[in-house]
Formats: structure tokens, C-alpha cells, sequence
């Protein structure tokens, strides 16, 4: 549905996993074992994954300007269990967060972690309220918006973006 380049970074992955859930078709990737795998998930964790995808389309949306699609959890509270650490490279003192419990590896706990440093990134490179959903109500599908001004509302303007341009034009 896409035709925006992936999001950089650490907001690939929340762009991953916000765009799990095609809302026009209702296809859902957690639904899938190849889905839940590229996500490090298994079938019992799709409930928080999914709650947590949910959170995080909400503040796309939000940096878009729009409304919440629905009633979400706050994402401050999802990401408050998922503890981060700094490390810092002696051989070059480069600086990355990983997971407290390196130990935990997948899960939704993890996932979480992977979600927080992602964040934690962006917000250093400036980048976190670029990520933004689509502003059509079918799609609200996740992409990074490079537009020089940062007022993009539409996932594709050849699709979502004419279509929505259609509709106006049709109701004059």
C-alpha cells in the first residue's frame, strides 16, 4: 500500500509493527507463524504485541494531527515495563540501548524493550514525530514522512492521497 521509503532507524521496526494490520483488507501478519517470527513472537504473545501496535498507531496518528482511531492503553505505560540499558563501546565510545534482561530475547517484554530504544533513538536524531499514520480512516497504515515542511497525511499520495482527493472533488 506503501509507496514511501522505510522509516530509518529504530522506527523501521515500529513502522513494521504498526504496519502488521492492513485495516482495508483486515489481513493481520501476528496471524501468521512467518509474521510472529520477524517479530521474535510466539502465538501466546500476539495479544500484547497487538496492544501494544495499537498504542503506537495511536501516537502516529497524533503526529499527524489526527484523533485516535480508538480507545488504546497509553504507550508511556506499555513502555514503562520494558527497562533500558546504555552501553558504551570502549574501543570507540559509541553509545546504544539494549534490553535490561538481556536474557529475555523475545516476547513481548522484549518486543517493548525493542520498541523503547527505538523511540529513545529517534527522539536523539529528531525523528520520532516524523513517523506518523495515514490520515484515511481504512488505512491509517504507518510511514515516515520526509516531506520538507512535515505536513504529509497520506501513506501514498497515489493512493490513499487520491482517493482522498477524489471524494472532495465528487462532493462539489
Amino acid at each position: 500500500m506503501n509507496d514511501r521509503a522505510p522509516a530509518p532507524g529504530g522506527l523501521t521496526l515500529i513502522q513494521s509493527l504498526v504496519n502488521t494490520l492492513d485495516i482495508e483488507s483486515g489481513a493481520d501478519s501476528l496471524d501468521t507463524a512467518d509474521g510472529r517470527a520477524a517479530l521474535g513472537l510466539t502465538e501466546g504473545e500476539v495479544a500484547g504485541a497487538r496492544e501494544l501496535r495499537e498504542s503506537l498507531r495511536a501516537v502516529c496518528l497524533a503526529h499527524a494531527g489526527h484523533p485516535a482511531h480508538r480507545e488504546v492503553r497509553p504507550l508511556d505505560e506499555l513502555l514503562a515495563s520494558a527497562p533500558l540499558v546504555v552501553t558504551v563501546a570502549a574501543a570507540d565510545g559509541s553509545a546504544s540501548l539494549r534490553p535490561a534482561d538481556p536474557a529475555e530475547p523475545a516476547g513481548p517484554a522484549a518486543l517493548a524493550s525493542r520498541v523503547a530504544a527505538a523511540v529513545a533513538e529517534s527522539l536523539v536524531a529528531g525523528t520520532w514525530l516524523r513517523l506518523k499514520a495515514c490520515e484515511a480512516p481504512d488505512c491509517h497504515w504507518a510511514y515516515y514522512d520526509r516531506s520538507p515542511a512535515g505536513r504529509g497525511r497520506w501513506c501514498s499520495m497515489s493512493v490513499c492521497g487520491a482517493r482522498a482527493k477524489m471524494r472532495r472533488y465528487r462532493a462539489k
